[in-house]
């Protein structure tokens, strides 16, 4: 049940409020209301399952983290600004979704513990990723969102290419040849709509990757006619241009979705 215009810290009252929900046979848990989860509550909700939000919360105990990974089902907590390694260790164990996209800086050794996760993993506020970082992501298996990175090294993208799933890197602006090419080989969906601009040799090895591929931004000043008329001639592809007059200039489609290939 969501709880609008609460803004519970009280322990008692988040006890009170959580068993409320749980005695009217709740499934989802909407306590953005919360703005400091008390370890006693989250005992309680981790005896529960369905989907959890927790948006109102920027702290968690290493204690409460260790309650949750036990809650069954898809867990929010997207106003968390930092976590420790030892709640890291325990979210990695949390079965289902989970959603931190204010998390800006992670450890590395956070990130190889969450890289652990069995489920969708969604870090949008990270801005930065170091090569050892990327390591580790490339053992996640599921959908991976990074979609807060603006640059990539080439040694990182060369490890998020062994990453098996859904990859979201549309925070990226510029891909280099060597990134392309090593993207080029990675296995499942790939969303690159942050791109403006892409030189022929990156297209032409995006053009040889194997699954679904998105690039939703790209700027008509960023792409030769030759790239884009490659890009749109291979399979399971959204792609279209930023600026509508790239269609009249180049005499494409402006947008194309094309069908898997047969």
């Amino acid at each position: 049940m969501k709880h609008e215009h609460l803004h519970i810290e009280n322990r008692s009252e988040q006890l009170k409020l959580i068993e409320g929900d749980i005695a009217k046979g709740e499934d989802r848990y909407i306590l953005d209301c919360i703005t400091d989860l008390s370890d006693e509550a989250a005992e309680v909700l981790s005896k529960q399952k369905g989907y959890l939000t927790l948006d109102g919360i920027t702290e968690l105990s290493d204690k409460a983290a260790e309650s949750l990974s036990r809650f069954m089902g898809d867990i929010s907590l997207n106003a968390l600004t930092k976590l420790t390694d030892a709640s890291a260790d325990s979210l990695s164990r949390h079965m289902g979704s989970l959603s931190l996209n204010r998390l800006i800086n992670l450890s590395d050794t956070a990130v190889e513990y969450l890289s652990r996760h069995r489920g969708d993993l969604f870090l949008d506020g990270l801005t930065h990723l170091s090569d050892a970082a990327a390591e580790s992501f490339s053992r996640h298996e599921g959908y991976l969102e990074l979609g807060g990175l603006k640059s990539v090294s080439d040694t990182a993208a060369e490890s998020l290419s062994r990453h098996n799933g859904w990859l979201e890197l549309d925070g990226l602006t510029v891909l280099s040849d060597a990134a392309a090419e090593s993207l080029s080989r990675h296995s499942g969906q790939l969303v690159l709509d942050g791109l403006k601009e892409i030189s022929d040799a990156a297209a032409l090895s995006l053009y040889k990757y194997k699954g679904h591929l998105c690039l939703n931004g790209i700027l008509s000043s960023g792409i030769s006619a030759n790239s884009w008329d490659l890009l749109n001639s291979r399979g399971r592809i959204d792609i279209s241009c930023a600026d509508p007059d790239w269609e009249k200039n180049a005499g494409v489609h402006f947008l194309r979705l094309l069908n898997d290939e047969k």
